[in-house]
């Protein structure tokens, strides 16, 4: 039997003294947190995706088409 990732790294935290303890608990909620953040943009992405290609279809065929003007960063 295979132990988890998360019993083998509640073993290791064991064997820490405290302050350590408190110093990896705080560290992995920091990142607990970006990593929420991925997920949601990759789930909002993966809603979007057929969207965003079909967008980017309609600008190519207007790139061919000679419809699509430069953007002027300046007036953004």
């Amino acid at each position: 039997m295979s132990l988890s990732n998360v019993t083998i790294l509640n073993e290791k935290l064991n064997d820490l003294p405290e302050e350590f303890r408190e110093k990896v608990a705080q560290y992995i909620t920091d990142h607990l947190e970006e990593i929420k953040d991925e997920m949601r943009w990759d789930n909002n992405f993966r809603r979007t995706a057929t969207k965003l290609a079909e967008f980017a279809r309609q600008a190519k065929k207007e790139i061919y088409k000679g419809k699509a003007v430069e953007m002027d960063y300046e007036k953004l």
